[in-house]
């Protein structure tokens, strides 16, 4: 059976085992177990555990859509694996081995190539250092069936070098140093199907060049040196199934290049220089099942550019400075794997991917993006990149530290507040705000305690939950927490520094709040923090999960992929109410992300475990421990309560001493009873001098 036929037949068979695997109806985001009535959310399937009873959540996790992976099943297998059996070739050099009809001269530095038996069928001439390949080098070789040459340093290729290789299927002739292919070379293999040049020199490519290859079935010319693709290229191999120009230097795509590519089913142009894909470009490919643009220069592509291929169910568009419309993929319904890695898509919307019903497989740059295809069964990243894999907090330091500075946090506030309110101060309205500020603190600290928890709860399986938990109320309650804390823990601190300054300004005026206007204040204050923390609950379409855009629920936002009203909030928020040192680094951060500077996923979590929380933790010792009232009144609280431990241990020294003169009567009394006790009972008594 023709190869075609047979990867044609094992597509059809993945396809109707995948539509079995979605028959039955499950809420968007969950999956089947098979054809059983259990859906299980879109995180436990292919995550290396059998969730299901049947495993079925564990099946068709691969991305075979398209023909890439049958490639590389054949491609590993170029060379089979011989069994044991005897040499059938009659001549052929020592140094080569020989099994059956097949002879391997790899690496033992040939310079040209060796005279063998006619009835080789493999003949395999790898890692030599062959430089020329004459005319009719391999004329009486008829039945050669695979020609490996890879690795040698072949400049030179003569017209007729392949004559007489009229059975050759395979042609190997990648990492050598081609430059130039003269036309009609390959004229001569009527049976060629695999035609491999990778990794050579070459400029220029004609139709003409390809004359007599009407049964190629691959074609690869990857990381040559190509500028652009010939017109009609497979004017002269009409049935050629797969093309691959990875890593040329093509800059342009011609509209009538693939005119003639009536059977192209794989194209590969990833690599390239290209800038623009034209309309209609691609529309004469109808049995086109995959195509691959990633790592090009490609800023737009036309709506209908792919619009005629019915039978396409791989697109690539990874890794270009794409811009995506909203109704991109609207002519796409019977697409099955799409990537988009390394894409921007400030646009995006669940909208965009819903006409493509089929869709089992997509590769976006963020995890966020997932949450946009809640009909994909697989997607990636599997994570945010603040979290790990299997952790919400990805560094051992951060799930050691959320948990120290926790504890920092709340009991350096609580113990603050406990001072404040036993030792007295003359200002009462500045002791109120400072215990009101070191209530905002703690909750920064309450934040990173549930943080901490939730780390534990999820510890080794967080991907399963991650986008569960970043969309639920519990994510969003600890982000509206956060917020909170650090608003009106910036606000008190201006405040508080105000109040400084006309202290210390105008020292002998009368305008000092007094009780009420502070307790006036520090409630505003607090309205003002909630109010701040709470709008981007008010409106989801305009501020998106504001607060369930990574692992640790804080939108720092340190790309710009968030909803615009969320972007638009998020810098007003984080540059206008900047805290000094603790606050710099967001700063840099948010001024960083509006120039699109690439910053890593982990530096968010570290910022919010490390660098935020430190205002929360020194405001006690700023504000309290370290100023000279506290030190001195601890100081006087400290030699009071040396006194009195003094004093009590002084007064139960003399207790025992004082007791015969605390009470005269009493001890006359006692004197009297044991003089009689000892005149009765007859013992001697003890007169005192």
């Amino acid at each position: 059976m023709d190869s075609a036929m047979i990867l044609l037949f094992q597509l059809t068979v993945l396809l109707q085992l995948k539509d079995t695997l979605s028959g039955s109806v499950c809420r968007m985001g969950y999956f089947p177990c098979g054809n059983l009535t259990i859906c299980l959310p879109r995180p436990f399937h292919c995550d290396g555990v059998k969730d299901c009873e049947n495993g079925a959540d564990e099946d068709y996790c691969g991305d075979n859509n398209g023909w890439g992976n049958k490639f590389d099943e054949a491609h590993q297998n170029m060379i089979e694996v011989l069994e044991s059996q005897e040499c059938c070739l009659s001549q052929f050099p020592d140094i080569c081995e020989c099994k059956d009809t097949e002879l391997e001269c790899v690496e033992v530095n040939l310079k040209a190539v060796p005279y063998v038996s006619s009835n080789v069928t493999i003949l395999s001439l790898k890692g030599n250092k062959i430089q020329t390949l004459p005319d009719n080098v391999f004329m009486r070789y008829n039945v050669l069936i695979k020609l490996f040459l890879q690795y040698n340093c072949i400049r030179n290729i003569s017209q007729m070098a392949f004559f007489g290789l009229y059975q050759l299927q395979k042609l190997y002739l990648s990492n050598n140093c081609i430059v130039y292919l003269q036309h009609g070379v390959f004229s001569h293999l009527h049976e060629l199907r695999w035609l491999i040049l990778d990794e050579n020199p070459i400029m220029k490519i004609t139709p003409e060049l390809f004359t007599g290859l009407q049964s190629l079935f691959f074609l690869s010319m990857t990381n040559n040196s190509l500028e652009a693709l010939p017109q009609k290229l497979c004017a002269k191999m009409p049935s050629i199934n797969w093309i691959d120009f990875e890593g040329n230097n093509i800059g342009t795509l011609n509209n009538s290049s693939f005119a003639t590519c009536d059977e192209l089913t794989v194209l590969f142009l990833r690599g390239n220089q290209i800038t623009l894909v034209t309309e209609n470009i691609f529309s004469s490919l109808q049995s086109l099942a995959e195509i691959d643009l990633s790592n090009n220069l490609i800023t737009e592509v036309p709506l209908s550019s792919f619009k005629e291929l019915k039978h396409l169910q791989r697109l690539t568009l990874s890794y270009n400075p794409l811009s995506l419309h909203t109704d991109q993929f609207e002519t796409l319904p019977h697409l099955q794997s799409l990537g988009l890695e390394k894409i921007e898509i400030p646009n995006i919307s669940t909208r965009m991917f819903q006409p493509m019903k089929n869709l089992s497989h997509i590769y976006f740059k963020n995890f966020r993006y997932c949450s946009y295809a809640p009909h994909v069964r697989v997607c990636t990243p599997l994570t945010d990149g603040i979290s790990s894999f299997e952790n919400l907090l990805a560094n051992t330091i951060l799930r050691v530290f959320v948990w120290v500075i926790a504890c920092i946090t709340c009991f350096g506030n609580i113990f603050v507040i406990g001072m404040r309110s036993f030792i007295p101060s003359e200002n009462k309205t500045h002791t109120m705000s400072i215990k009101i500020l070191c209530c905002a603190d703690c909750l920064m600290g309450i934040y990173l305690f549930f943080i901490g928890v939730f780390d534990v709860k999820y510890r080794g399986q967080y991907k399963k939950y991650a986008l569960l938990w970043m969309e639920s109320l519990q994510c969003r309650s600890l982000g509206f927490l956060a917020m909170l804390s650090t608003e009106v823990s910036v606000l008190l601190l201006t405040y508080l520094t105000l109040e400084k300054y006309l202290a210390i300004v105008f020292p002998f005026s009368n305008i000092r709040p007094g009780k009420r206007q502070t307790l006036v204040t520090l409630l505003a204050i607090w309205v003002i923090g909630f109010i701040i923390a709470v709008i981007p609950f008010w409106n989801e379409d305009f501020f998106g999960n504001y607060y369930g855009k990574n692992g640790v629920c804080f939108p720092l936002y340190p790309d710009q992929t968030e909803e615009i009203g969320g972007k638009g909030y998020s810098l007003g928020i984080f540059l206008v109410f900047s805290d000094a040192v603790c606050w710099i680094p967001v700063f840099l951060l948010k001024i960083l992300s509006l120039f699109r500077v690439e910053i890593p996923g982990t530096i968010t979590s570290w910022i919010v475990i490390f660098i935020l929380p430190i205002n929360s933790a020194l405001n006690p010792i700023l504000y309290t421990l370290t100023t000279s009232f506290f030190k001195e009144k601890l100081k006087q609280l400290l030699q009071r309560q040396r006194r009195r431990s003094i004093f009590k241990g002084e007064r139960k020294s003399l207790s025992t001493s004082l007791v015969w003169t605390e009470d005269p009567i009493a001890q006359h009394s006692s004197l009297k009873l044991g003089f009689l006790h000892k005149k009765f009972s007859g013992d001697p008594v003890i007169k005192s001098t």
